[in-house]
C-alpha cells in the first residue's frame, strides 16, 4: 500500500513552505490538489514535474478512483490545498477520511506548514487557551442559529471568512457578542496587503467596512 503525506502549503509568501514541504512535492509521484492552476505555480516555484490529480468540494466521488488505485499500487502521493494545512475548512477531510475507510492500510503523514489560525493568533495579543476554532460561519443552513449560540461560549473564538461576506459576518458578531469583546482580524496573512485591525467589536466591525474588502480573513474573538 502506498503513503499519503499531508503538506501544509503557503498562505501567501511562496517563502513560507517548509524545506521538507518542498522536497516531498518535489519526489511525490502524483499531487493531489484543490485547484490545479494554483498548485502548478507552486509546483513550478520548487522545481517539481509531479502530475497533478484534482480533487475540490464539488469532486465527483468517483475522482477518488484513481488516487486509489494509485495508493493500492504502492506510489509516493502528497495533498496540498490551495493555502495553509489540507483538511482544515477543507475537502481534504473528506479525501483522508475516505482513503481511511476504503484503504485502511495506507500509511498518513503529516507534513507540518503554515496555518492562518496560528498565525493570526500568534499577533492578536490574546490569551488562547482555550480556544475554539470554527472555520467558515454557515452561509445560510443554521446561520441565525450558530451566531445565537456563540454568546453562550466563554473561550477565545476563532473564524475564517471570505471577502464578499464579511460586512455580514461582523455585524451578525456584533448583534450576537455586543459591541464591546475585544476583537483582532487579521486581512491577507503573509501578503503584500497584510492588514490588522484591531480594537473592540464594533470598532474593528467599522475599521474593516471603511477599508479594502478584498483577502482572506481570520476573526478573532478574545475570551470573556
Amino acid at each position: 500500500m502506498g503513503t499519503l503525506f499531508v503538506v501544509g502549503t503557503p498562505i501567501g509568501n511562496l517563502g513560507d513552505l517548509t524545506a521538507r514541504g518542498a522536497e516531498l512535492l518535489r519526489t511525490a509521484q502524483a499531487v493531489i490538489a484543490e485547484d490545479t492552476r494554483v498548485t502548478k505555480k507552486l509546483l513550478m516555484h520548487v522545481g517539481s514535474k509531479a502530475p497533478l490529480l484534482s480533487f475540490h468540494e464539488y469532486s465527483d466521488p468517483r475522482t477518488l478512483q484513481p488516487i486509489f488505485r494509485r495508493l493500492e499500487a504502492g506510489e509516493t502521493l502528497a495533498l496540498v490545498t490551495d493555502a495553509g494545512t489540507p483538511a482544515i475548512s477543507d475537502p481534504g477531510a473528506y479525501l483522508v477520511q475516505e482513503i481511511l475507510r476504503q484503504l485502511p492500510d495506507t500509511v498518513i503523514f503529516p507534513i507540518p506548514g503554515p496555518s492562518a489560525v496560528t498565525a493570526a493568533l500568534s499577533v492578536s495579543g490574546f490569551r488562547a487557551e482555550p480556544f475554539t476554532f470554527f472555520g467558515f460561519p454557515p452561509q445560510k443552513k443554521g446561520r441565525q442559529t450558530f451566531f445565537a449560540g456563540l454568546d453562550a461560549r466563554e473561550e477565545a473564538l476563532v473564524f475564517f471568512e471570505a471577502p464578499h461576506r464579511i460586512e455580514k459576518t461582523m455585524d451578525a458578531l456584533v448583534v450576537a457578542l455586543g459591541p464591546e469583546r475585544r476583537t483582532f482580524v487579521a486581512r491577507e496573512i503573509t501578503k503584500l496587503h497584510e492588514t490588522h485591525y484591531r480594537g473592540t467589536l464594533a470598532e474593528v466591525t467599522e475599521k474593516v467596512k471603511k477599508d479594502s474588502i478584498r483577502g482572506e480573513y481570520v476573526i478573532i474573538i478574545a475570551a470573556r
